[in-house]
C-alpha cells in the first residue's frame, strides 16, 4: 500500500493534524508526518515533493493557515494528489487559508476540505488510494456502515425520549 505524506507548515497545526493521523492508523494506511515550510524550508519541501512518488507515497495531505501556500507549493512540484487542509487563526480567521487553497491556478488542483478538517482529509486520502486496494475499500465501506448504525441508534434512543 501507498503512504500517506500528512504535512505541517508549523507545529502549531499539529493539534488538528493529528486527527488526520488517527484516522489513517484507524484505516491501517501507513504515513509520515513531517513539519516543512513552503516559505521557511523552501528548497527542503520542494525537494520532499519531487520525491514522493519515489519514496512510496500516493497521496499528500498539507495543513496550512493564514497564506497557506503549502498544499499549492506541493501539488506545483508533484503529480500526486494533494489534499490542502486550510488552517483556522490570523485576522481572518481560516477564510484566508481557505481560499488560498482552493484557488490554484488551472493545472495544478489541489483538493481542499473544511478549515480544519483533517479527518475528512485522511478520509479522502483512503477514499483515493482505494481505487486501486479493495482491501481498504472494505475498510471504508464498514466505516460508513458504522456510522449509520451509530445514526440509528441515536435516532431510536431520540423517539424513546420522545416516547414514540
Amino acid at each position: 500500500m501507498k503512504k500517506v505524506a500528512v504535512i505541517m507548515g508549523s507545529d502549531s497545526d499539529w493539534p488538528v493534524v493529528k486527527g488526520a493521523c488517527a484516522q489513517l492508523d484507524a484505516f491501517e494506511i501507513p504515513y509520515e508526518a513531517h513539519i516543512l515550510s513552503a516559505h521557511r524550508t523552501p528548497t527542503a519541501a520542494a525537494d520532499f515533493a519531487k520525491g514522493a512518488r519515489a519514496n512510496g507515497f500516493g497521496v499528500l495531505i498539507c495543513a496550512a493557515g493564514m497564506a497557506a501556500h503549502l498544499a499549492g507549493a506541493f501539488a506545483g512540484n508533484c503529480t500526486l494528489p494533494v489534499i490542502g487542509i486550510p488552517m483556522k487563526g490570523g485576522v481572518m480567521d481560516g477564510l484566508d487559508a481557505l481560499l488560498a487553497t482552493v484557488q490554484m491556478p488551472s493545472g495544478i488542483p489541489v483538493a481542499t476540505v473544511a478549515v480544519g478538517g483533517a479527518k475528512n482529509a485522511a478520509v479522502l486520502a483512503a477514499q483515493i488510494l482505494a481505487v486501486s486496494d479493495d482491501a481498504l475499500a472494505a475498510r471504508l465501506d464498514e466505516a460508513r456502515a458504522e456510522m449509520a448504525r451509530q445514526i440509528a441508534s441515536k435516532e431510536a434512543k431520540l423517539q424513546a425520549e420522545l416516547g414514540r
